[in-house]
């Protein structure tokens, strides 16, 4: 299918100068959001990740029965919203958090790089989903939306959308390799224009992860998706969000650019490890290390 001819229909990308002033503006507004309240949405939002060369079979059980139990521990919060691991993690989660309300994340795709055959990465996906997993988190093929063949990334997700039909389909971005708010704007639209039900910043795999410029720059192409379709799609920081004041800032540019309608965890996400007891440290009023 063709793609990125319809790139016209929409506004266009905001300049480096108005996503600084954005920017700006948000982070001063953010100061009223560093609150207990907006840190327990921000906490019920984050998929507590591991993505680890050192990840086992064990490790990740022992993690996610960690996650589990918070439902007694903290009979009052909102607990994570999914445990993400890699692909053969997924049933070993499933096990541990069964009987919860938790979604299991799995990435796949040929996560981080997303540099291998289709045919590899349709199996992955299928096989993540057939283990169990609720939602797939897969990457946006860099190399080929900064050589100008959007076309390609697109019908890539497009196929991998239907691998996944079913289950909640995150697309990252790779927003630090692809540097210009046009190409991240593009890499947003086309995303959402193949299938995905959330757009993702970053793999957290490379030295760039999230920001607060990319973060805002894929809201407006939210909102602008959603002006022209009606369709909601959700979206994910992740990689070094890492404090309870960076939740706070990306949960303000949410709220700020979307609207309070997208801060529920079916439309917003924080991709995380440590943040977690960061937000449970800082609803508590004192250091945590639960998670």
């Amino acid at each position: 299918m063709e793609y990125a001819n319809h790139l016209q229909e929409y506004a266009p990308a905001p300049t480096k100068a108005e996503v600084a002033d954005k920017v700006a503006m948000l982070k001063a507004a953010a100061a009223a959001n560093c609150n207990t309240e907006v840190y327990k949405l921000c906490l019920s939002a984050v998929d507590l990740t591991t993505l680890s060369c050192e990840d086992s079979a064990e490790s990740v059980t022992a993690m996610a029965r960690r996650a589990a139990e918070f439902y007694i521990d903290y009979p009052t919060l909102g607990n994570v919203a999914s445990v993400c691991v890699y692909p053969p993690f997924v049933e070993n989660v499933g096990l541990a958090i069964d009987g919860t309300p938790m979604r299991i994340t799995s990435v796949a795709g040929g996560f981080p790089a997303s540099q291998t055959f289709l045919e590899v990465k349709m199996l992955e996906v299928a096989m993540a989903i057939e283990n169990g997993a609720d939602e797939v988190d897969i990457v946006l093929n860099v190399g080929k939306m900064l050589s100008g063949n959007y076309d390609e990334a697109a019908n890539e997700v497009e196929v991998l959308r239907e691998e996944s039909a079913g289950a909640t389909l995150k697309v990252i971005l790779e927003t630090g390799a692809l540097h210009s708010p046009e190409l991240i704007y593009n890499a947003s639209l086309l995303a959402m224009a193949a299938g995905a039900d959330f757009v993702k910043t970053s793999t957290g795999k490379i030295t760039e992860g999230a920001t607060p410029e990319a973060a805002v720059v894929m809201c407006l192409a939210i909102a602008e998706y959603h002006r022209k379709t009606g369709r909601r799609i959700g979206f994910k920081a992740a990689g070094g969000v890492r404090t309870a004041a960076d939740a706070a800032l990306y949960y303000t540019i949410v709220k700020e650019l979307l609207s309070e309608e997208w801060l529920t965890p079916e439309l917003f996400r924080i991709g995380a490890s440590s943040l977690a007891n960061e937000l449970l440290s800082a609803i508590e009023g004192k250091e945590i290390k639960y998670f």
